[in-house]
């Protein structure tokens, strides 16, 4: 019995992939052929089936630029960089896709010693932090297995001094990729899809409007009330704004 449910597992795993793949090909087509609405809805099916990726994502933000739709454009290049990090073409394009939204907001600088920590570790993805730990732990055991088979006390110095050095760079390695991967898991970035939206200065309709933003503007989400999300701009401006109104990014 566990054998037939194996074989029916991997037949379905199979199909999935197939059909994705097809669905890729096909989507590609149809946007080599201007066909951009259609290559979307290709697209998209291989995401409900829960086949991410960065080409897929990445594709699907290429479609929804070329029919000028600031939003979901954004949106999809921001879903593919957070796949595909280190990718110079996503980031281009994601960069070309910023410049079509109204609004424009201006960051403001942090400073502080957090800044200085965070500006090192972001540095790196954290996968990448990982391997720099990897590799200065090797040289870390060739420095040890080097000090304890040298007869001379000058060699034995040098590879003791190496030693420690590479242990101290293993533990930043270690810290970096942790404190990384921590500020991208806490961080929860989103982008705005309603065509313009009052942004309130309490969770209730009837309040102040704090400010305005527009389909494409990307905030951070702080907090979740009701009907209402508390935001963040990178101005560090912050509001209440209906969650209909944005889509989380993660």
């Amino acid at each position: 019995m566990k054998d037939i449910k194996k074989i029916v597992y991997i037949f379905l795993l199979f199909t999935q992939v197939f059909w994705a793949q097809n669905d890729f090909e096909k989507g590609n087509s149809l946007y080599q052929k201007g066909n951009y609405q259609e290559a979307i809805n290709a697209y998209e099916s291989i995401v409900k089936s829960g086949k991410e990726s960065a080409e897929v994502y990445f594709n699907l933000g290429n479609c929804y630029y070329k029919l000028n739709k600031v939003a979901p454009a954004v949106y999809n290049f921001e879903k593919a960089l957070l796949l595909s990090p280190c990718d110079s073409e996503i980031q281009n394009n994601l960069s070309f896709a910023k410049k079509m939204a109204i609004d424009e907001i201006a960051e403001t600088p942090k400073v502080g010693f957090s800044k200085l920590i965070s500006d090192f570790t972001s540095s790196f993805h954290y996968d990448t932090w990982a391997w720099i730990a990897i590799v200065f732990s090797v040289l870390f055991l060739i420095g040890f297995v080097a000090y304890y088979f040298s007869s001379s006390t000058g060699l034995k110095r040098v590879f003791f001094s190496g030693m420690i050095l590479f242990l101290l760079f293993v533990v930043v390695s270690v810290f970096s990729g942790f404190y990384e991967k921590s500020r991208i898991n806490n961080d929860r970035p989103a982008i705005v899809f309603a065509d313009v939206i009052a942004v309130k200065s309490e969770p209730n309709a009837s309040a102040q409007d704090a400010f305005t933003l527009h389909a494409g503007t990307k905030v951070t989400v702080l907090e979740d009330l009701g009907n209402y999300k508390k935001i963040q701009l990178s101005d560090l401006k912050e509001g209440w704004i209906e969650k209909t109104a944005i889509k989380e990014i993660k």
